[in-house]
């Protein structure tokens, strides 16, 4: 399945990144939930993470959640490289494919404030949420646009790639670039890399959920009759459905190279970046995230003056926060909601 063709796009024109790489005639696909009010003062921005598009986000969305569209003006922006905006796999010569630049979080977050603040007249956020990716790019709202973010919280995430979390990423990269099909990446769009699909997908199933919701065979609750099933079905099933590989890779690029430290005028501190952040956060890591443990936000909250972090508990690691179950989905929910009853930053 081809990614959803539903998305408005908003013209970035040519995009200098902060690798140095000039990104031309660049675009940002995009949705909204909910209309904009009349003072602006309603608008949330809820980033996409890696590998999922605007509507892999609808699950925290809607009658019955904070994020209700009757309250809130909730903007999706699909990351730079997830095949929807700007990416590998619809760039023109010569960035396409395998030459597609690096792209940073602080060129994502760049790029959405001029969304933002161009196509809406946007000058203040109620707040930034999101998951995996979507958290990291939360930080660097925060950091980047300080006197624009009244509220954060960023949910399985971190404000940087930590090295454990770089081993998983440089393992999936060499498991698509094993297959001889991928050809470093000029492979035919017709003749995917299927094999290195399907290897990455194996990986992910290893590091996505935690050790004891194998052990309790919680892939059962999720409609999966056995762990062969479930490793089939729901991960290769995954990543075989539309996504491309070289977008995939440009992706773990992003990932790879977090650090809300390299914010212009940090110089690489990352506690200095983390120091500058004004808003209420509240960050909300899994119990058992393999990719981002509680520790690494204990870290991280302790340079935030309204820093908050608050575990969600149980066994289902990194996807407590993509709204696999009703439990972890009410505590990432309620979450949001303390934090907009709560006063936000207003300069």
């Amino acid at each position: 399945m081809p990614p959803p063709t539903n998305a408005e796009r908003f013209e970035l024109g040519d995009v200098v990144l902060q690798h140095g790489a000039t990104l031309r005639d660049a675009w940002l696909g995009y949705t909204t939930y909910g209309e904009l009010n009349a003072d602006r003062s309603n608008a949330v921005v809820y980033p996409t993470w890696f590998s999922g598009w605007h509507t892999d986000n609808e699950w925290l969305i809607g009658p019955g959640h904070t994020l209700d569209p009757e309250q809130y003006f909730v903007i999706v922006p699909n990351m730079l490289g997830n095949g929807i905006s700007s990416s590998p796999s619809n760039t023109p010569p010569p960035y396409d494919r395998a030459r597609f630049p690096g792209v940073t979080f602080l060129d994502q977050v760049d790029a959405q404030y001029r969304l933002v603040t161009e196509r809406f007249g946007i000058e203040s956020l109620a707040l930034v949420t999101g998951w995996s990716m979507g958290a990291a790019q939360t930080y660097q709202w925060a950091v980047r646009y300080p006197e624009m973010v009244q509220r954060a919280a960023p949910f399985c995430g971190s404000a940087v790639t930590a090295d454990h979390n770089k081993v998983f990423l440089y393992s999936l990269a060499e498991a698509m670039r094993a297959d001889a099909t991928f050809d470093g990446g000029w492979y035919d769009a017709d003749d995917l890399p299927v094999r290195g699909l399907r290897a990455f997908a194996r990986i992910y199933a290893g590091w996505g959920f935690s050790q004891a919701f194998y052990w309790q065979e919680r892939w059962r609750d999720m409609g999966y009759s056995s762990l062969q099933d479930f490793l089939v079905g729901f991960w290769e099933g995954f990543f075989l459905d539309g996504r491309d590989p070289n977008d995939l890779l440009a992706m773990l690029w992003t990932w790879e190279h977090g650090d809300v430290g390299n914010t212009p005028g940090f110089d690489g501190d990352t506690a200095a970046a983390l120091r500058s952040i004004r808003c209420p956060l509240l960050s909300m890591p899994a119990e058992k995230d393999l990719y981002f443990p509680p520790e690494d936000e204990a870290w991280s909250s302790q340079f935030i003056e309204h820093g908050e972090v608050r575990v969600i508990p149980g066994v289902y690691g990194h996807f407590a926060g993509n709204g696999e179950n009703a439990q972890d989905t009410a505590f990432v929910d309620a979450g949001l909601a303390d934090l907009l009853a709560r006063p936000g930053y207003t300069g």
